[in-house]
């Protein structure tokens, strides 16, 4: 988990330019990274270029906080290493 933690805050801060202090298990997904719906789009872009899984419609809606986004992550992974 550490490792998508890690991978995850990098790209956000790079991409998004995101503040790394606000990056926080608790904090709102949507509110840090002042997200619209183009960025959804880049965020999309941006999961699928770094951890090599295609992101379904609608697979943002339940995520609130980056802790349930980088639940996500872990899961897409686990079902990509089992299929």
């Amino acid at each position: 988990m550490q490792e998508i933690i890690d991978i995850s805050n990098s790209f956000l801060v790079e991409e998004f330019e995101a503040d790394a202090s606000l990056i926080k298990p608790d904090a709102n997904l949507k509110e840090v990274l002042d997200l619209d719906s183009l960025d959804y789009i880049d965020l999309v872009v941006a999961l699928e270029n770094h951890f090599h899984f295609k992101v379904q419609p609608g697979d943002f809606a339940p995520l609130v906080t980056f802790q349930d986004f980088y639940n996500y992550i872990q899961a897409q992974i686990e079902k990509k290493v089992t299929a």
